[in-house]
């Protein structure tokens, strides 16, 4: 690899960037920094994966708080309901491969949606289900609430 690109990777990375995308347009593949333009390409998968495992725990938090605290509903927590569900929504329509891994992200989300619902509620953790219990349909279904 070209130090010159390594250094600037490191240096300026939105520089970096931008030249690597200069290249690419002018079909110079001879000069692209592949190793470090892999592991970027490699990052923005991975980035989008844990965007939407955040946004399905938010999702779940908010469900065991409407399901376990029903005399606390807010709009806000509606709000966040309904916002969750589209963002998820759209995030699959542009990347239907993470579909295939959607319930492991659901289990896992849900492990972490209860330990920041026991923060939020003053709940103990024994209070929330073990185990997840809706499924990925009533998760996603844009008129279920617990």
């Amino acid at each position: 690899m070209d130090d010159h690109l390594n250094n600037l990777y490191q240096a300026d990375f939105y520089r970096w960037l931008h030249h690597q995308a200069a290249l690419l347009q002018a079909h110079d593949f001879e000069r692209l920094d592949l190793p470090n333009l892999i592991e970027e390409v490699e990052s923005m998968g991975n980035n989008k994966k844990h965007e939407l495992e955040h946004r399905l725990e938010v999702l779940l938090m908010h469900l065991l708080k409407c399901q376990l605290q029903p005399q606390r509903i807010t709009r806000g927590w509606i709000g966040t309901i309904v916002e969750q569900r589209k963002r998820i929504h759209k995030a699959l329509k542009k990347m239907p491969s993470l579909r295939a891994s959607l319930d492991a992200s659901i289990a896992e989300a849900y492990e972490d949606a209860i330990e920041f619902a026991v923060l939020e509620t003053g709940l103990p953790k024994p209070a929330f289900p073990a185990v997840l219990p809706w499924s990925t349909s009533q998760i996603l279904e844009e008129d279920f609430f617990p």
